[in-house]
C-alpha cells in the first residue's frame, strides 16, 4: 500500500469522524475548550489550547476532505517524481500546521501553525527547483513574514491581559486600546495571508508550486487562513477597521477580476478567481455577516479544489503547457475531466442551484439590504459581472473552438486515479451548498427587496457571462493597435503593477541605495576620514621618529649650538 493511499485514507476517516462531530455539536449548541498549562512565569502561564465547536469542526473535516482528495490525485498526478514520498508528507505537515491553526483559541498556538503554513508552503512552492520557482517561493515567504511579524507584535500586546487566549477578551475588551492595537495587528496579519490589496502578487506567484498543491493551498488551507483568524476575531474589530477592511476587499474583488480577463495562463486565471473570492469573503466579514463569510469559505474550497485539479489533469495531458491559447475543443479529447471542470467552473459563476449560488447569492442579497455606499455597491455587482467574464473567457478557450495544441499529442481521460480523485469531490460541489445552507441556517435570513434589486444579481452574471464570451471571441491582447489601449491592458493584466512594487519597488531603491552609501561613504568620506586617514597620520609620525633616530647626532648638536645662541643673546 503506497503513502499516497495510507495518507488519503486516514485524512478520509478523520474527515468524517470531524465533521459528524460538528454536526453534534451544532445541534446542541456545545463548544469545548481544552487547556494544557505548559509553563506559568512572573503570572504570565504559556497555555496549549484546543478550541472544539462546530465551526472549528466543520473546517477541519474539509480540509481534511479535500486534502485525501488531493493526495489521491497526486499518485498518479507525480508519479514521475524521484521524491514522491518527501512531496506527500511536506503535503502532510501543510495539513497539519492549518489543522494546529483552526483549533487553536490561543495566539501563541496559532503563531505555531501560521509560521508552519508559511515554512512547509516555501517548501512546496520551491518544489520544482528552477529559478522562477525560487523567486515565488522568496515572495510568498516574505510576504508572509509581514503578517507573521504582526502576529508577533498582538502576542506582546496580549500580554497586558496576563493571557494569550483571546477568546477571553474579544468581546468584553472591545472598546480598550490594546485591543485596537492587537485587532489592527490581526487584520494586517490576515490581509497578508489572504493576498489583499497591497500583498495580492505573491498568490499568482505561487503557481509554480506543483498542481495538487496549488488545489490544497487556494481551496483550503493557506490563503483561507487569514480569512478564518478574522472570523474568529470578528467581535474585536472596530467600525472604522472594518470600514477600512470592506474598502481593501472589495477592491481587491475588483483588481482580481480585472486581472483574470486579461491573463492566459490557465492556473493563474484561477488563482486570480480565488483572491476575487477572497476579497468577497473579507468585505461581507467587513460588514458583520461572520457566519456568512464562513459559509462562502466552505462552498468555495469545494469547488475551488475540484477546478484546480481539472486544470493539473488539462496540463498533465498537454505535456506541462498551461497556456489557454495551446488548449481548445479539449471537450472531445478529455469529455469526462471537461464536464468536471464545466460544472467546478459555473458553481463559481454561481448558477442557481450548485455550491457557490447558495453561498453566492445570499451574501449579495444581504449586500444589497445593508448601508452602504453607491460606490461600494456597484464595485461588488461588477465584479461578480467579471467572475462571470473571466469564467466564460476560460470555457470558451479550453472547451470550445479548435484544437490548437500538437497533432501527435496524448490528451485523455485515462488518468483513471486522477479521474476518481477529481469524482470524490464533484459529489459535494454539485450537493454541498444546499447540504450546508440547511445545516448552518436552520433558521432563514429574512431578505426584503424591490423586484429588481433581487434579480439584480442574475442580470449582472448573465451580462458577465455574455461580455466574457464577446472579448473571448474577439481575443482581446491580439488585435490592440493603439498603444495607450495596449499600456492600459497590460496595466490590468498586471494587477495594476503590484508584482512590479513588490518586488523592484521593494528591492531596486534599497539596492540602488545602498550601492550609493557603499561607493561614496563606505568606499569614499568614512574611507578617506577613518581608515586612510588614521593610517596616513600614523605613518607620518612614524616617518618623523625614525628620521629623529637616524640623526640623533645631528638634532643634538643642532640643539646644543642653538642653546649656547639662546644664552650668548639672553644672558649677556
Amino acid at each position: 500500500m503506497s503513502i499516497c493511499l495510507i495518507y488519503s485514507f486516514s485524512f478520509l476517516i478523520f474527515s468524517i469522524i470531524s465533521f459528524f462531530s460538528g454536526l453534534y455539536f451544532m445541534m446542541i449548541d456545545y463548544t469545548l475548550l481544552l487547556e494544557f498549562e505548559l509553563l506559568s512565569l512572573n503570572s504570565i502561564s504559556i497555555v496549549m489550547s484546543v478550541l472544539l465547536d462546530w465551526m472549528s469542526l466543520l473546517f477541519m473535516s474539509f480540509v481534511l476532505f479535500i486534502s485525501s482528495m488531493v493526495i489521491y490525485y497526486s499518485e498518479e498526478y507525480m508519479s514521475g517524481d524521484k521524491y514522491m514520498n518527501r512531496f506527500i508528507m511536506l503535503v502532510g505537515m501543510f495539513v497539519a500546521s492549518m489543522l494546529l491553526l483552526i483549533i487553536s483559541p490561543n495566539l501563541i498556538s496559532i503563531l505555531l501553525g501560521w509560521d508552519g503554513l508559511g515554512l512547509v508552503s516555501y517548501c512546496l512552492v520551491i518544489y520544482y527547483q528552477n529559478v522562477k520557482s525560487y523567486n515565488a517561493g522568496m515572495l510568498t515567504a516574505l510576504s508572509n513574514r509581514i503578517g507573521d511579524v504582526a502576529i508577533l507584535m498582538a502576542i506582546a500586546w496580549m500580554m497586558n491581559y496576563g493571557s494569550f487566549n483571546y477568546l477571553f477578551y474579544i468581546d468584553y475588551m472591545k472598546e480598550s486600546y490594546e485591543m485596537l492595537i492587537i485587532s489592527s495587528l490581526i487584520v494586517l496579519a490576515a490581509m497578508t495571508k489572504s493576498a489583499q490589496i497591497p500583498f495580492s502578487s505573491w498568490l499568482p506567484a505561487a503557481m509554480a508550486a506543483p498542481t495538487p498543491v496549488s488545489s490544497l493551498v487556494h481551496s483550503s488551507t493557506l490563503v483561507t487562513a487569514g480569512v478564518y483568524l478574522l472570523i474568529r476575531f470578528n467581535f474585536s474589530l472596530s467600525a472604522s477597521l472594518m470600514s477600512v477592511l470592506l474598502f481593501i476587499g472589495t477592491m481587491t474583488m475588483f483588481m482580481a477580476g480585472l486581472g483574470a480577463n486579461y491573463e492566459f495562463d490557465l492556473k493563474k486565471i484561477i488563482a486570480l478567481s480565488t483572491l476575487s473570492q477572497l476579497g468577497l469573503m473579507m468585505s461581507i466579514l467587513s460588514m458583520g455577516g461572520y457566519v456568512l463569510a464562513f459559509y462562502h469559505l466552505l462552498t468555495h474550497a469545494l469547488f475551488k479544489a475540484l477546478l484546480f485539479m481539472c486544470a493539473g489533469a488539462m496540463i498533465h495531458g498537454m505535456g506541462n503547457k498551461q497556456d489557454i491559447r495551446f488548449m481548445g475543443g479539449l471537450i472531445n479529447q478529455m469529455p469526462l475531466t471537461c464536464t468536471f471542470f464545466f460544472i467546478s467552473n459555473l458553481a463559481l459563476c454561481g448558477l442557481p442551484f450548485l455550491a457557490g449560488f447558495y453561498s453566492k447569492d445570499l451574501i449579495l442579497e444581504i449586500m444589497s439590504m445593508s448601508y452602504i455606499s453607491l460606490f461600494t455597491y456597484l464595485v461588488y455587482f461588477f465584479s461578480t459581472g467579471l467572475t462571470v467574464a473571466y469564467t466564460f473567457r476560460l470555457i470558451y478557450y479550453v472547451i470550445s473552438g479548435d484544437y490548437n495544441f500538437l497533432s501527435l499529442s496524448s490528451i485523455s481521460d485515462s488518468g483513471f486515479t486522477m479521474i476518481k480523485g477529481m469524482a470524490g469531490m464533484i459529489v459535494l460541489v454539485i450537493f454541498g451548498g444546499s447540504m450546508l445552507m440547511w445545516l448552518m441556517f436552520p433558521t432563514p435570513y429574512f431578505i426584503c427587496l424591490p423586484f429588481f434589486m433581487k434579480l439584480m444579481a442574475l442580470v449582472v452574471s448573465g451580462l458577465g457571462g455574455w461580455i466574457g464570451f464577446e472579448v473571448a471571441n474577439l481575443v482581446l491582447g491580439y488585435n490592440l493597435k493603439s498603444l495607450s489601449l495596449l499600456k492600459i491592458s497590460y496595466f490590468y493584466w498586471s494587477m495594476w503593477n503590484m508584482p512590479f512594487l513588490s518586488t523592484y519597488g521593494v528591492n531596486y531603491y534599497p539596492l540602488y541605495l545602498g550601492n550609493m552609501v557603499y561607493s561614496s561613504i563606505d568606499q569614499g568620506w568614512s574611507e578617506y576620514a577613518g581608515g586612510q586617514n588614521f593610517y596616513q597620520n600614523i605613518k607620518n609620525m612614524s616617518k618623523f621618529l625614525q628620521f629623529l633616530y637616524t640623526n640623533n647626532l645631528k638634532v643634538f648638536l643642532v640643539l646644543t649650538v642653538m642653546w649656547v645662541i639662546f644664552m650668548i643673546l639672553f644672558l649677556f
